[in-house]
């Protein structure tokens, strides 16, 4: 055995546009599913999800041998929950509502081992093969990916600052929260929320950091990745089957009401 190498963080040091799906349905057999459809990264989510330690963990094992990177997005800058999804073998996680460098901080701090975090300390992890990988504990923090969320007007304001924090390997801008912060709940296409979208990208890229967004419409993620977002959620497996049932539903209803 040996420590697996963290795709989806090498290629976002690389720049390499990373394509990713949201996963809200909780199922690790609708994980197994999606995890061979092609994505280069997939968010499993317990911030708006009923998600559990023990549920993620059946998740991440379906995504075993995927196309794609798993990232989890704990339902709080918790170091206690963070710890435990990277001990269930979490090889990135996006924290949600960072409002400054100093939570920023906080948030790598809660995936580092000491002395550079407070991560605590187990031999028998799953990412470290159960004690068969004894490198794991000095090469997890260089594997772990540590992704935060900007989703206010304040947490804007402090971009560069959150973004030059050493350990942050990428910014994820939440457009339904920044929205709502704007004034503009429910209504991210508004022309306001748009250019915050577009100066968030332009002052990451002056920092050097990648930029991350969900898009679930099509012409939404395209025009972010000309922006130049580099990692990418196109959709979700909620949306998904939502549209593939309504679309099958709706194509019957012709005969039916004959």
């Amino acid at each position: 055995m040996d420590l697996q190498r963290n795709a989806f963080k090498a290629a976002l040091q690389n720049r390499q546009l990373q394509i990713g799906l949201w996963s809200s349905l909780c199922s690790n057999i609708v994980a197994e599913i999606i995890a061979h459809s092609g994505f280069d990264w997939i968010l499993l989510d317990m911030e708006h999800s009923p998600n559990e330690v023990p549920g993620i963990l059946n998740q991440l094992q379906a995504l075993s041998g995927g196309t794609a990177t798993p990232i989890v997005r704990p339902a709080w800058n918790d170091p206690v929950l963070i710890k435990r999804l990277l001990d269930i073998g979490a090889p990135a996680v996006l924290i949600p509502f960072v409002q400054n460098a100093r939570e920023a901080e906080q948030a790598v701090a809660a995936c580092r081992y000491p002395p550079a975090g407070i991560r605590g300390i187990t031999s028998v992890s799953r990412p470290s093969g159960y004690g068969r990988l004894p490198a794991y504990l000095k090469r997890a923090d260089q594997e772990t990916c540590v992704l935060v969320q900007i989703e206010t007007s304040a947490a804007l304001a402090e971009l560069e600052a959150i973004a030059s924090v050493d350990g942050v390997d990428g910014v994820f801008i939440g457009p339904a929260d920044l929205s709502a912060s704007l004034g503009h709940i429910g209504n991210p296409q508004h022309p306001e929320v748009q250019a915050a979208i577009q100066d968030a990208v332009r002052r990451l890229k002056a920092v050097g950091k990648p930029a991350g967004i969900l898009a679930p419409r099509e012409a939404d993620a395209r025009r972010y990745i000309e922006w130049g977002y580099e990692f990418v959620a196109v959709g979700s497996d909620l949306g998904l089957l939502v549209k593939g049932a309504d679309d099958l539903a709706n194509s019957f209803k012709t005969i039916t009401s004959k």
